[in-house]
């Protein structure tokens, strides 16, 4: 079939969810998958999975993006803001190195750091990013395989 003489090729069909609420993973991934394989639901699940899978020794780091509060003085705004948070052991001690914080916050044992990080996943719209050696990631030692 041809087409007429200076036509433009129709445009590929090309899958793109746009942005709603704050689900822009969800869409990030279904948008380089090119179809609507992730919900909120299953995302959400994801991520609460891996938690008893984690393999904390082997990470570095977790960095945090929790909803935060807004407040202006004493006087607390219906508003929700994003934060980023810090996890790390050090010496065998877990630790919250919010930035908000007036100094670390003890989390204690692996126990302690699964708890805390329940929680935050409990509040919903939370990321939680780990941070491991290049080997670590290679390997993907990180995560239990059982």
């Amino acid at each position: 079939m041809s087409q007429a003489p200076g036509a433009q090729p129709s445009p590929p069909s090309v899958y793109h969810e746009r942005q709603r609420l704050e689900l822009c993973a969800v869409h990030a991934l279904n948008n380089v998958l090119q179809q609507q394989l992730f919900s909120q639901e299953a995302a959400d699940e994801i991520c609460k999975r891996p938690l008893s899978q984690l393999v904390l020794p082997r990470v570095l780091g977790l960095i945090l993006n929790l909803p935060s509060p807004v407040s202006l003085g004493l006087l607390s705004l219906p508003l929700r803001r994003r934060h980023w948070v810090a996890l790390r052991q050090v010496d065998g001690i877990y630790y919250n190195l919010d930035s908000k914080l007036r100094a670390p916050e003890v989390l204690g044992n692996e126990d302690g750091v699964r708890a805390f990080l329940a929680a935050a996943l409990a509040q919903g719209l939370c990321e939680v990013l780990l941070v491991v050696t290049k080997e670590v990631e290679e390997k993907g030692s990180w995560l239990r395989a059982d």
